[in-house]
């Protein structure tokens, strides 16, 4: 029997923060709990103080996505930010806060908003993609492949996406390490998470002026001569949403793909000895890792019920699309069939990700490079001794010490080639 409760509950009784599920060392266990104790929709804390709904249920999950007249992604309408529990200076509010993009808006406004995103991905070409990430990620191992040993993460997989989704952009290359340190603190929502906001803001503002004095074919210029897309600020928050969710969550994949390669014997076999193709291998890292842990977030427009418990106007609703996938729903006994994307790991309804074949191009041609150009992978600490960023939303770990053989010479990679307008 699970126990219907109110967000305004007694402040003793204490509830799991969605931080402390990314943090743990199986949160598929944790939402197992929650189940058993709440349902598919149960309590948790954003921060101290501030309560959620955590949504673990397919079909829940599915109707908030869904039913725009009863839950909106403006933020608002979030009861507990207008009444001033939500403090201004949160770590919370460069996530959740409302901002004039396609993320906080609804309906025929988020039509408009997304609109751009969708063309602009369009006229991306995977074929010339896939060119350019092998020459970044041949580069990068290039840089760190006569050590015999590198940190995954800060040498590997934060950069092939960043550099990648950086240059679709025309954002300077040398950027990288402050977008990326930027992006981290925004992620974090943690006391630092506003100065990160402001850091990655000014960046692409700072790459929308030049774009004004000198247009090219890439994907800032795009989005600043689309139709829909009205001012500057409108253009800068396009930006905004895109580089933001396509580098984070992508290097989240690239990182959860490789630790399973270090840390898991049978998948590394499987992928190894040709059992288990890179797309099958990805999308048993998108099962179980999904790059968003919990979306943020959908807010209540009347009072309803959903999954058993009481929502009131107002609540806040976290989409955790991990959780979801551990639903019996999507596997009856745990029991699911190979080749199997019916995960949830890109959210549903209107706002589903509309960049999945791209990360999926940049995510498996990285994975896939390492495979061939790396090996003799070991993980050169205890895989329980991997820790992972602060962050409610995503799983990322924080450092992948590796030891490899070295390598035979690499071979000179061609030059990046341009992958917006390229009809090669």
């Amino acid at each position: 029997m699970t126990t219907p409760v109110q967000l305004d509950m007694h402040p003793a009784q204490s509830l799991i923060s969605l931080t402390n599920i990314t943090q743990s060392s199986d949160p598929h266990h944790i939402y197992k709990q929650l189940r058993h104790q709440y349902g598919p929709v149960a309590p948790v804390e954003l921060e101290p103080g501030v309560r959620a709904w955590l949504v673990m249920g397919v079909d829940q999950l599915r109707t908030i996505t869904e039913r725009e007249a009863f839950f909106s992604r403006d933020a608002r309408n979030w009861r507990d930010l207008n009444d001033g529990i939500v403090s201004p200076d949160s770590g919370l509010l460069p996530m959740m806060a409302y901002r004039p993009n396609v993320i906080g808006a609804d309906q025929q406004e988020h039509r408009r908003l997304r609109q751009p995103l969708d063309d602009g991905i369009g006229r991306i070409n995977h074929r010339a993609l896939r060119r350019q990430v092998q020459y970044i990620c041949g580069e990068l191992i290039d840089g760190f492949s006569q050590h015999g040993r590198a940190d995954l993460v800060a040498d590997y997989a934060a950069f092939v996406p960043m550099l990648a989704v950086a240059s679709l952009f025309g954002l300077d290359m040398s950027q990288g390490h402050e977008l990326r340190s930027a992006l981290i603190a925004l992620f974090s929502s943690q006391t630092d998470s506003q100065v990160g906001n402001r850091s990655f803001e000014q960046i692409l503002f700072d790459t929308l002026r030049e774009r004004q004095q000198n247009p090219s074919a890439d994907l800032t210029t795009a989005l600043m001569n689309h139709p829909n897309l009205e001012n500057d600020p409108e253009v800068l928050q396009s930006m905004v949403v895109m580089i933001s969710a396509g580098n984070e969550t992508t290097t989240c994949w690239i990182s959860h793909t490789l630790y399973r390669m270090i840390t898991d014997t049978s998948f590394d076999d499987r992928l190894r000895g040709g059992q288990l193709g890179v797309d099958d291998a990805l999308d048993e890292v998108l099962w179980r890792e999904p790059p968003m842990t919990h979306m943020p977030a959908r807010y209540a427009l009347r009072d309803i019920e959903l999954g058993g418990q009481p929502v009131r106007h107002g609540d806040v609703l976290i989409l955790g699309l991990s959780a979801a996938n551990s639903d019996p729903v999507l596997a009856p006994a745990g029991r699911r069939q190979a080749n199997n994307r019916a995960h949830m790991a890109y959210s549903a309804g209107p706002h589903m990700c509309p960049a999945q074949d791209t990360a999926r191009v940049i995510t498996r041609t990285a994975v896939d490079t390492a495979l061939h150009m790396l090996p003799g992978l070991r993980l050169s600490i205890s895989p329980d001794e991997v820790t992972w960023n602060p962050s409610p939303w995503t799983r990322c770990p924080t450092r992948l010490p590796v030891t490899f053989a070295v390598p035979y010479e690499l071979s000179t990679a061609s030059a990046p080639l341009r992958t917006v307008g390229d009809t090669a």
